[in-house]
């Protein structure tokens, strides 16, 4: 059922163009909860699959898509895959440690009975020795010294505690492309069968990680796209190429800063949003963007212009996770969210403006692309509408980051759902017709939301519905 033949309920005028992704959780459990998130101004829902089981989250694509119809309004789902998320085991209490100890780490080890601390993965067939193990997300830094009989033995750097559960981080550990776990592969074949739009690859080190990802979901028939997660020291060593084998990004800011220099991670979060603004492939800022929005009613000042800094650099979309799975106020936080992207574009006196000397050969597809932008300028018109099968047209548009709200014209349900979260796009699903365009703006005027005398920029291709046609701008004038 098409979710998108009622009419908007929010003015073209007062359209957000960042996006906003929020994490369904316990504190959000519930149709009546996912709906008023959707109508608070998120536009895609993510899913962690490092909680829950499937017949939970089955439960909870059957609410969006259900609050989506009601809503009339595109939802992007997310599956967010664990990936070898490495922690701590089981043990009772807390166990402090002090600089220079020696500890020793065994997989599923007991640690009442033998003094081997508990852990949920086999590192000693990954780690080398002189490498560095960050432990309680980077609370305790310790150094590999040898690996012997399955235990990892290490030196602790500094004093503090270790907890049961608590994550562990290798930023000099090769995986070896061994990112993608059988939990994975297990949660990959139910996402096949669950309208999943989008999957969220976790602990990415290099290219051929979402190309093995991708030959994974071809053989499960999935048409997912790919966010490719920034959250490892040798990720952002090859930063290029994983945007460029990616369908969208995210700066998973948390791990990221235990990874590489706190200090870093700013500057790292530009160059990322650069390049997918560079190659036209959306990008997310993550992690503790309102987090003390999780206990209190109102964000910190630094909190609100961390949103707004994420909107002046251009990104795509800004998420919540803690907030709006676990926190107290969920909603409040979309809302607060919302709020900051709305006076920061409203009121931006900048534009974002990433310099490359190395710009990529255009395509016609980019070439067009641009030439709507600087037409719709020249002749201040209403909108912009992108015809678009793929979605390809609507993204290469939205990488120019025009000020003019986008209106994509698709007849892929999917692809309407994926494009919910593009920079300034706003999805509709109509028949593959030479005139979509026309009905549709003629629609939006008949129902207010477009006014006679609006001037509208329309892209599309002479053969509907064939991918990758585009070759025809028109300017109407609405009557």
């Amino acid at each position: 059922m098409n979710t998108t033949h009622k009419v908007p309920v929010v003015p073209l005028d007062r359209y957000k163009r960042t996006k906003i992704i929020a994490t369904v959780g316990p504190a959000t459990d519930s149709y009546e909860a996912i709906l008023e998130m959707i109508k608070s101004g998120a536009n895609g829902l993510r899913l962690n699959f490092s909680h829950g089981d499937h017949a939970e989250h089955e439960q909870r694509i059957k609410w969006i898509r259900k609050a989506s119809r009601e809503y009339s309004k595109p939802v992007a789902i997310i599956q967010d895959l664990q990936g070898p998320k490495i922690r701590l085991g089981d043990f009772e209490g807390i166990i402090n440690v002090l600089e220079g100890q020696a500890i020793r780490l065994g997989y599923k080890a007991d640690y009442e009975k033998d003094g081997v601390i508990p852990i949920q993965y086999d590192l000693s067939k990954k780690v080398k020795r002189g490498e560095r193990l960050y432990i309680y997300d980077g609370k305790v830094l310790t150094t590999v010294t040898s690996i012997n009989d399955g235990l990892v033995h290490v030196r602790v750097e500094n004093d503090g505690i270790l907890i049961k559960r608590k994550g562990i981080n290798l930023p000099d550990t090769d995986f070896g492309g061994d990112v993608i776990t059988k939990k994975d592969r297990a949660d990959l074949a139910f996402g096949s069968s669950n309208e999943i739009d989008y999957v969220a690859q976790s602990f990415v080190q290099t290219p051929d990680d979402i190309r093995n990802l991708r030959k994974i979901m071809k053989n499960l028939g999935m048409k997912s796209r790919i966010i490719v997660k920034f959250e490892t020291r040798s990720a952002v060593m090859h930063m290029e190429e994983i945007v460029q084998e990616s369908d969208a990004v995210m700066i998973a800011r948390g791990d990221l800063a235990v990874e590489t220099p706190t200090e870093s991670v700013p500057i790292i979060q530009r160059q990322i949003i650069g390049l997918g603004i560079k190659y036209a492939k959306p990008t997310i800022v993550a992690t503790q963007m309102l987090f003390s929005m999780t206990e209190m009613p109102e964000p910190t000042r630094a909190e609100v212009s961390d949103v707004a800094t994420a909107v002046l650099v251009g990104a795509d979309c800004v998420m919540l996770s803690d907030e709006t799975a676990n926190g107290r106020y969920p909603i409040k936080a979309i809302e607060v969210m919302k709020r900051v992207i709305l006076y920061t574009e409203q009121n931006a006196p900048l534009k974002p403006i990433f310099i490359d000397e190395q710009q990529p050969r255009k395509s016609s597809q980019q070439a067009i692309s641009r030439a709507v932008i600087r037409l719709a300028k020249e002749i201040q018109a209403t909108a912009i509408v992108a015809e678009t099968k793929s979605g390809a047209t609507a993204l290469q548009i939205a990488a120019q980051r025009s000020e003019l709200p986008m209106i994509a014209v698709t007849s892929d349900e999917r692809v309407a759902q994926q494009l919910a979260i593009v920079y300034s796009c706003k999805s509709y699903i109509r028949p593959d017709d030479k005139n979509a365009a026309r009905k549709l703006t003629d629609w939006l005027r008949t129902n207010k939301v477009l006014s006679t005398g609006d001037v509208i920029i329309s892209c599309s291709g002479q053969y509907p519905g064939v991918v990758g046609t585009t070759d025809t701008i028109k300017v109407r004038v609405l009557e």
